[in-house]
């Protein structure tokens, strides 16, 4: 393993990551016009109103089922997916990985866990391919996924659920825990963003997630035996410090805003007999609510860029084949071949 292909994307990957994240933002997006109707009423017009705003979730709803089927198929029948799957199956080195952190946290240890290690100045032997907090993050994302997909299909029909559990509050729970599910999944999403599109080593894209693995050299020189990891030859970006500062501050507001909307607010994802009365800060919750929407926003056009970055680098790769075909007269498009 080199160093650069350490936790790069297959082309599958590269494409199926796209995919759901285009089908999660819209399930966002509409999800959050009808939550926060009163602070997104222009999102909600934007997409056609209520009745067009539910079927768009409906839809990208099918779609979030469609894609996890398609990724556990592909976990269960192909060498990759298996592997994959092995490597991140907790082990008793992350456990201990785990009780190290908290000694070192309290001073109690000297250094981290090797299997606490993220890919920032090692060599690729030297770390796993997910430490333990990425193993969690995937098992916490795949949960969320499950619990959001079982509770909104149970909720699809709220007179047939009704009917179902024979009464009222027990269906209006369901819809209760969906939404509180989608608060709790946009968190985790807004920090996603942040740490991959504003991290200083990445920003403003982390390619490794858009350009597949067999597009990517395998060495960071023409001396494949350089010294060092290759990190030490990135340059800051002028500009990463404010931008990484503004997203930051971004990212908070839209979190704590939407968090305490989904308390003060009256009805969806809260009861009435549940929320807190009053609300003094309506307008600075509009104002936090729509910053959270702006957030998912730069997470959607980051996504969109990094396709873009992939063809272009596609396209780049292309002409660097065709040169030498083209230039001593031969056939174009046999040296594409």
């Amino acid at each position: 393993m080199t160093n650069l292909d350490h936790g790069k994307f297959t082309r599958m990957t590269t494409t199926f990551h796209s995919l759901l994240a285009l089908d999660v933002f819209a399930l966002f997006f509409t999800g959050y016009a009808l939550m926060f109707n009163d602070h997104l009423w222009w999102l909600l017009v934007l997409m056609g109103g209520n009745v067009g705003v539910v079927a768009v979730h409906r839809l990208a709803g099918l779609g979030l089922i469609a894609l996890v089927v398609f990724w556990m198929v592909m976990m269960l029948i192909t060498d990759t997916g298996r592997s994959n799957f092995r490597e991140i199956v907790p082990t008793r080195e992350d456990v201990d990985a785990f009780v190290q952190d908290v000694k070192f946290m309290l001073g109690r240890a000297d250094e981290r866990h090797p299997n606490a290690r993220q890919f920032a100045g090692y060599e690729s032997d030297e770390v796993p391919l997910l430490s333990y907090v990425g193993k969690g993050v995937v098992f916490i994302f795949a949960i969320e996924l499950t619990l959001l997909v079982v509770s909104g299909l149970l909720i699809w029909s709220k007179s047939g659920l009704m009917q179902y559990f024979a009464t009222r509050t027990a269906a209006m729970a369901f819809v209760v825990f969906h939404g509180l599910l989608g608060i709790i999944m946009l968190m985790g999403v807004m920090f996603h963003i942040f740490e991959h599109g504003f991290h200083p080593a990445f920003y403003p894209l982390e390619t490794k997630a858009f350009i597949p693995r067999r597009m990517i050299p395998e060495s960071h020189a023409d001396d494949a035996d350089a010294d060092g990891t290759g990190i030490e030859e990135l340059s800051l970006a002028s500009s990463w410090n404010k931008v990484a500062n503004l997203m930051g501050v971004l990212v908070v507001i839209g979190i704590t805003s939407v968090m305490t909307a989904s308390i003060v607010d009256e009805g969806y994802p809260v009861p009435r007999e549940l929320h807190l009365e009053g609300s003094p800060f309506d307008l600075l919750l509009t104002i936090g609510i729509n910053v959270g929407i702006f957030v998912l926003f730069v997470g959607l056009v980051l996504s969109l860029y990094g396709n873009v970055v992939r063809r272009r680098w596609e396209r780049q790769l292309r002409e660097e084949r065709e040169g030498p075909a083209a230039t001593d007269g031969g056939d174009v498009s046999s040296a594409e071949d």
